[in-house]
């Protein structure tokens, strides 16, 4: 066999190493990149600037009105009586009074027609047709897991407590919670966190920092909202059950409300748990037929409208509020309130939780909008995304909305009943506008455990996220950890600390994983230029003399000592401890040198007229006995002199020598170094020819050359002829020189 892989020299192969490619491909100097670019000012430029940042420019001037208008205007109006029911649920989520989830609904949604991409995010000048227009999917307004959010800091900020007062009613003093000055309090509040999460999302967004959401990974987002949806329905037990709580915030506080609810389960309200379970049954049951007969259904049934609806008259008309004490809504104002400017002193108090906010918010967009992206065929300008979502949170947070996200269930309710592009937000936020105006304030008698049953059955989606246990379990176990420990960092320590942790814990995995590659020895596949792990594949077999290391990571300051160390390991010798023979074994040959100079030393002093000049003409060897006599050896050393001494190798030295006489470094997975790595790939040269193994790395990708190069690692001992573009082309090198070295020690006759 390893005969077979002897490499044969018939077929003539030019081997260039990186210096010899530079010379002959002419390789350009490295760029300068500066932190900004030039950009021109000219009209096309305004003008790509203007359509980037308002899309809409774009399309609509060429929107099929006949083909489109039709099933825009039936999606719009299904996504708008869907945003009605969860508009109000979603306001009671964040601790706000039910009006603001309404104006959530319209403002953000009617914003998003105008900065919305979608599938509109090129900025090119298209020639659109009816295949290439847009076709967004995506339902922007209130999504559960942002409001509650927002409701945890509600009530951590602006507890009931702060709002006692002291009322006398009939000759008795009662401490009563003053809801209309709390609730105007908290609309501020939430007015300015809006604010400062669109501010942080449009400057992400022009600062090209779309990329920020690659730091949430998947497990992680789906971990994290399965958890705030067991804050969700936590937080919802309170009007299922009809008991009053106290409010809790900061870690633990999911724990100790559960704690307190099932204190209180005997003062449970019949009337408002019958009347939850019963919403709760018949908006389940009809969703699970929507979801059956979709493909027959026009549109969906809109149990929820129905729902709210029903139980509206039923309330209204037997008084459940008085008869059984069941909680209603109360006064919804009708009408737009005029834009208020934020209380900026609450900045510095909510800086953090908005920008989790933020992230967060754009994390469930984008991560949908690709979802419906890789469905359609078409691309998400995530920066652009990032600046329609801020746009839609801070010019809403003027007219008291809170911060909104994407919801899968209305994307999909738009993409199923025919929406062919944002004109279906516009119906929907129109039929928002008519509820606002004319419709709002019928629905003062609505019950809140309807709500607390929407929102309840609107869950079953996220809970449906504990399969992922299964599946990351057969798949990667390092995801799987992930979503475990942010779920539970979430469960405990609260939304917004528990999404740090759970960041840094993702972070961490990544640099675990970079710490502890895999590392392998290559072996060539007979009959072919392809190297693989000998390890895993039984055909690949060693190059004779030629050890090739690959690591799977890249290199930096956390893991080159470590890839040092699996090298010197995976070559089979002892690296360090030959050397220190080598060392110990020079040392003593010195010794004995300095010991034979003083024996000469003494024997010149003794015999000195054995010396003989130079130019004394060399005379018969028996003449030549009888004039030097003893002193023979000491001219034979002193002619020794006159030419330098042989190097001593480690066979001279009487130490074991290296089973292979050269080492390739596959630089193929390597993406970046930096000075540490530097200086430990230089110990690392160093090292191997001390033990008189030469080193060669192959498949080095440019920049990391460019890096090197920056790094003045390259010397007079360490060149660019070290470098080649493959690692077959290292090993045919290795090959021929050790050909040629062979052929060149061989004896004349």
């Amino acid at each position: 066999m390893a005969a077979e892989m002897v490499l044969s020299h018939r077929v003539p192969h030019k081997v260039l190493s990186e210096a010899d490619l530079e010379e002959v491909a002419q390789r350009k100097p490295p760029a300068k990149r500066g932190c900004l670019r030039k950009t021109r000012c000219s009209a096309s430029t305004a003008k790509s600037l203007l359509f980037r940042f308002l899309p809409f420019l774009h399309w609509l001037p060429r929107y099929p009105v006949k083909d489109w208008l039709l099933g825009d205007i039936a999606s719009g109006f299904s996504v708008g009586i869907m945003h009605l029911p969860q508009g109000l649920a979603y306001a009671l989520l964040a601790g706000l009074p039910p009006v603001t989830g309404l104006y959530s609904s319209f403002y953000p949604v009617f914003l998003y027609f105008f900065f919305g991409t979608s599938r509109h995010n090129s900025m090119e000048v298209l020639v659109l047709t009816l295949d290439s227009l847009p076709t967004p999917c995506l339902s922007p307004g209130p999504f559960a897991v942002i409001s509650v959010m927002i409701g945890s800091l509600t009530d951590s900020l602006m507890p009931s407590e702060k709002f006692l007062e002291s009322v006398n009613i009939n000759g008795t003093n009662i401490t009563m919670v003053n809801e209309e000055k709390r609730d105007a309090t908290r609309v501020e509040l939430v007015a300015t966190i809006t604010i400062l999460t669109g501010i942080f999302q449009v400057a992400l967004g022009l600062l090209q920092f779309g990329f920020v959401v690659t730091y949430l990974s998947d497990p992680l987002v789906r971990g994290y909202t399965t958890a705030a949806s067991v804050h969700v329905l936590v937080s919802q037990l309170k009007n299922v059950f009809g008991v009053s709580l106290n409010e809790h915030s900061g870690p633990l506080s999911l724990f100790m409300t559960f704690i307190e609810i099932c204190q209180k389960l005997p003062g449970t309200n019949v009337g408002t748990l019958v009347t939850a379970i019963i919403a709760m049954v018949a908006i389940f049951i009809v969703k699970e037929l929507n979801h059956k007969f979709a493909a027959k259904l026009p549109m969906p049934i809109p149990i929820e409208l129905v729902t709210i609806i029903i139980s509206t008259g039923i309330s209204y008309g037997v008084n459940l509020n008085a008869k059984f004490g069941i909680s209603v809504v109360g006064n919804i104002p009708s009408g737009l309130k005029p834009p208020v400017v934020p209380n900026v002193s609450y900045f510095g108090q909510v800086a953090g939780n908005a920008f989790a906010i933020a992230v967060v918010g754009y994390a469930i967009c984008i991560s949908l909008g690709k979802i419906f992206a890789l469905k359609h065929g078409y691309k998400v300008d995530s920066n652009q995304e990032l600046i329609a979502l801020g746009l839609c949170n801070f010019l809403g947070g003027f007219f008291q909305c809170f911060a909104i996200s994407c919801s899968m269930s209305r994307s999909l309710v738009q993409e199923s009943t025919g929406g062919n592009s944002q004109v279906a937000g516009v119906i929907a936020s129109l039929v928002i506008l008519v509820t606002i105006l004319k419709i709002g304030e019928l629905f003062r008698d609505l019950p809140k455990a309807i709500l607390a049953a929407i929102i309840i059955v609107n869950l079953k989606g996220m809970f449906k996220q504990f399969n992922d246990l299964c599946v990351l379990w057969k798949s990667n176990r390092v995801d799987l950890m992930v979503w475990i420990v942010t779920f539970v960092a979430t469960l405990m320590l609260n939304l917004d600390i528990g999404l740090g942790a759970s960041v840094v814990f993702g972070l961490l995995t990544v640099i675990f994983r970079t710490q502890l590659p895999h590392y392998s020895i290559l072996g060539r596949i007979a009959d072919t230029d392809v190297y693989r792990d000998v390890a895993e594949y039984q055909m690949a077999q060693e190059v004779p003399g030629v050890k090739i290391f690959c690591s799977s990571s890249t290199l930096y300051f956390a893991n080159v000592e470590l890839y040092a160390e699996a090298l010197k390991k995976k070559s089979g010798i002892n690296v360090d401890r030959l050397i220190e023979k080598k060392k110990k074994a020079l040392k003593k040959l010195k010794k004995q040198q300095k010991k034979a100079e003083k024996e000469k030393a003494k024997r010149q002093k003794v015999l000195p007229h054995c010396r003989r000049p130079l130019w004394t003409p060399s005379l018969p060897q028996h003449a030549e006995d009888r004039v030097n006599g003893p002193g023979v050896a000491v001219i034979e050393l002193s002619r020794a002199e006159d030419s330098a001494p042989p190097e001593p190798t480690l066979r001279t030295l009487g130490l074991p020598q290296p089973g292979f006489h050269a080492i390739i470094l596959d630089f193929s997975p390597v993406n970046f170094v930096d000075t540490v790595s530097i200086k430990i790939l230089k110990n690392i040269f160093r090292d191997f020819r001390e033990i008189e193994v030469d080193v060669f790395v192959a498949s080095c990708p440019v920049p990391v050359l460019t890096q090197l190069e920056q790094g003045n690692f390259f010397s007079s001992a360490i060149t660019k002829h070290c470098f080649f573009p493959s690692v077959h082309d290292a090993v045919i090198h290795i090959s021929r020189e050790r050909h040629q070295a062979s052929v060149s020690t061989q004896p004349r006759c």
